[in-house]
């Protein structure tokens, strides 16, 4: 017999640790503050660790009703909670992962004025990422996804006096609707043709559905819709513009959004629905070419950007795409490993990447860098190792889960060998642009500012420099952090060594085409192709010593050759500037077209001004309530969901 999990803990524990400090933080000491925010994270990932030990795997899939809460006509949804391999792996990744950025935020946000702010969004955002994660039906799921959207607009916009801040906030927000609305569809055409939105009853209803071989049909729609969504949370083209911007937020967030959380979502999602997905050829071919050329195209950009922090942006849509890809080819259970390693190394980049700016006093530009390596050299290593996961130099993380990728990519039924070339000249430009982040970052003369005791720099250079002094190590707080990412980038990928990770997710995906075709394949072929990726990942290491460390006057004598083809890559080939002229400002400025102007004139304006004095009335009543402060409005919004969520549980153990 199953003993009772109590799922239920893992999220509002969090939700409890944004309460608090949302309520209690602006008055209480940094300490009690930090205190709060880890106690309650912590304490989330050891009852998911708990939860891992003590349920067998013979008893997944497991539910937890909580209470009942939709009823309309032959339509129900309840509140109800679901965990089985692929949720479980989810929730020890983004606890885990999650636990590990909130100790290193201590250290990096100590001196921030809004330093309570900052714990209460994270854990806020923990919450609403648990919530999705454990939603035994796609309406629960939707309340994490947006809950998700409205914390990462939270922490993206946290320095909201900051108009680049501010606007990348909004930015992630709309862009992330825009998918949403294409979610919210393939929802409404589940509901009608499916009765439900209970995951077990939907899928339990799409099994014995035939494979839609003669083209596009129910599930295709459906599936695609579901991708549009996919698209915007985990910043695939088109909807991939908001996650570059999103670098404005502090360093910690970029991590917790970018490794482990938001941006993963899409990927779960899209697992989650499988069932749909493996009975629409022509979704999953949308979903693999959709990964695929997100992965090249962001790997491209990655090449010319100096911010170290957008560097590792664009390396994020990339690794995102791989993981498209291998669900576009039936691979779920690639993906999803890809996915955890990926939480792994990229969270420990970005970390490290906060370790370079705090010990240069703010500086993000890699050119103004240089030599770190013998002031930094804990961060160093850390990064070193990082890198090398994702770049794919065996026997690191990122090489198992990315060869398994690309195997799975050439050897399905669904695949083809132009994914997989076009996912080995990723993985050469990957490695390229990583090292060359390592080796302007770390190697050759430092060539930045002086940083005083706390991190700030003097921003002036050369030899008149006047700071208190050189760059230094981070904390204690921050590197313990970053050694166990190192870790897990080092060894993590070893549990999928015989297939151990994919056959722990057989209940989940089956035996699915991809898994059959790959062992069926010849074992030849997939040491020959696992060759290939080790040689181009050498490769790119090779070209980035020897444009950036052995002759590093070359990059600039490339850079003017290639002139204006450089010069588009740099400015990332002019999308948002395209994205600008032909939606935004058409949308804002009223005066682009007479029939705008008719129709903002005579009937919105006519409108407001016939309801203008009752609207008088009532807004007096209650605009006490608005007090333009965001802070209490994310207070409100904890404070609400904290009520809802314990009737529900009331509700449900009555």
């Amino acid at each position: 017999m199953t003993p009772n999990l109590n799922l239920w803990l893992i999220p509002v524990l969090p939700l409890a640790g944004a309460a608090i400090n949302g309520f209690l933080g602006k008055k209480s000491s940094r300490t009690a503050v930090s205190t709060i925010g880890l106690f309650f994270s912590g304490a989330a990932f050891a009852w998911a660790l708990s939860v891992a030990f003590r349920v067998s795997t013979d008893a997944l899939p497991y539910q937890e009703y909580l209470a009942h809460w939709i009823r309309s006509g032959s339509f129900s949804a309840d509140f109800a909670l679901y965990l089985d391999q692929l949720s479980l792996v989810m929730l020890l990744v983004v606890t885990g992962v999650g636990f590990l950025i909130h100790i290193y935020s201590v250290g990096y946000m100590w001196d921030d004025p809004s330093y309570y702010r900052f714990f209460t969004y994270l854990n806020l955002f923990m919450f609403f990422m648990l919530t999705l994660i454990l939603a035994n039906n796609y309406l629960v799921m939707f309340i994490g996804w947006e809950g998700v959207g409205l914390a990462s607009y939270l922490l993206i916009g946290f320095w909201f006096t900051k108009d680049s801040a501010a606007s990348a906030g909004k930015k992630a927000f709309i862009v992330n609707r825009i998918g949403d609305f294409g979610f919210l569809i393939g929802l409404f055409l589940i509901i009608q043709h499916f009765g439900s939105l209970d995951f077990t009853k939907v899928f339990a209803q799409v099994h014995p559905m035939a494979v839609e071989s003669g083209g596009a049909g129910l599930l295709t729609a459906i599936g695609i819709l579901l991708m549009v969504g996919a698209c915007g949370k985990s910043a695939q083209i088109p909807l991939y513009v908001w996650l570059p911007d999103a670098m404005e937020g502090p360093t910690p967030v970029s991590a917790l959004i970018h490794a482990a959380t938001m941006v993963t979502a899409g990927v779960y999602m899209v697992s989650r629905s499988h069932m749909i997905f493996e009975r629409a050829p022509m979704a999953l071919l949308v979903v693999a070419v959709t990964g695929t050329l997100t992965a090249l195209f962001a790997a491209t950009i990655g090449i010319t950007q100096t911010d170290i922090k957008k560097v590792l942006a664009y390396s994020t849509v990339s690794q995102l795409g791989y993981m498209f890809m291998a669900c576009g080819v039936g691979a779920f259970s690639a993906g999803i490993s890809h996915l955890m390693t990926h939480a792994f190394f990229k969270g420990l980049l970005f970390l490290a990447a906060g370790s370079v700016i705090h010990a240069v006093g703010g500086e993000q530009d890699m050119r103004k860098m240089g030599g770190l390596r013998s002031y930094i050299p804990w961060t160093f290593m850390t990064m070193g190792i990082a890198t090398l996961a994702i770049a794919g130099i065996p026997p690191f993380a990122g090489f198992w889960s990315k060869d398994e990728i690309l195997w799975k990519a050439y050897s399905s039924p669904h695949g083809s060998w132009v994914f997989w070339l076009i996912g080995v000249i990723t993985a050469f430009i990957t490695s390229f642009y990583m090292f060359r982040l390592l080796f302007m970052t770390f190697f050759g003369d430092y060539h930045g500012a002086q940083v005083d005791e706390h991190g700030h720099g003097s921003h002036s250079h050369g030899a008149d420099d006047h700071g208190h002094g050189e760059p230094h190590e981070s904390p204690m707080v921050m590197l313990v952090p970053l050694m166990i990412l190192a870790v897990l980038s080092a060894i993590g990928g070893l549990v999928g060594i015989g297939n151990r990770f994919e056959h722990f997710l057989e209940p989940v995906f089956g035996t699915g085409v991809a898994e059959a075709a790959g062992e069926a394949a010849s074992r030849g072929t997939e040491l020959l192709l696992m060759g290939v990726s080790i040689t181009v990942a050498v490769l790119g290491f090779i070209l980035a010593y020897v444009l950036y460390v052995s002759k590093s006057y070359l990059p600039q004598k490339i850079a003017d050759g290639l002139n204006g083809f450089y010069t588009a890559v740099l400015n990332k080939y002019y999308v948002d500037e395209f994205y600008a002229k032909l939606f935004v400002k058409p949308l804002i400025d009223g005066s682009t077209t007479i029939l705008w102007q008719g129709v903002d004139r005579k009937v919105i304006d006519d409108t407001v001004n016939n309801a203008a004095d009752g609207a008088r009335h009532v807004s007096d009543e209650v605009r006490h309530m608005q007090s333009g402060n965001l802070r209490s409005y994310a207070g409100w919004i904890a404070a609400g969901s904290a009520v809802v969520i314990a009737y529900m549980i009331w509700m449900g153990v009555r």
